[in-house]
């Protein structure tokens, strides 16, 4: 998914997928949301380019595998979510690390 913009054009908002790994996998029961500033209002959610999920929905439960985004009235976005069903996945935590920290990984397979 993606998260519009403020209508100043600074980026306020944040797209949150729970729970927080990257990347993200189907059978982890993914939802996505927009967190932030400038969210409120009319959206849409859309998988590739088709519609998926109902107008006005802020959160959205992922069931099947693909790329997601959230459109708006506003203007601006963030790139597409891609929601894998791949056997074999390598993830890691969502948020930003730093040098020397410590670093748990998952590995489903």
């Amino acid at each position: 998914g993606w998260c519009p913009l403020s209508p100043t054009g600074a980026q306020t908002t944040q797209l949150l997928a729970e729970p927080p790994w990257r990347p993200a996998v189907l059978w982890d029961a993914v939802t996505l949301t927009c967190q932030g500033s400038g969210t409120t209002g009319a959206t849409t959610w859309y998988k590739y380019m088709w519609h998926w999920g109902q107008e006005g929905q802020d959160h959205l439960a992922v069931s099947e595998s693909g790329t997601y985004m959230r459109d708006s009235p506003r203007t601006g976005g963030r790139p597409p979510v891609t929601v894998l069903d791949d056997p074999l996945v390598l993830q890691v935590p969502a948020r930003a690390l730093l040098e020397g920290d410590t670093l748990t990984l998952r590995c489903w397979g």
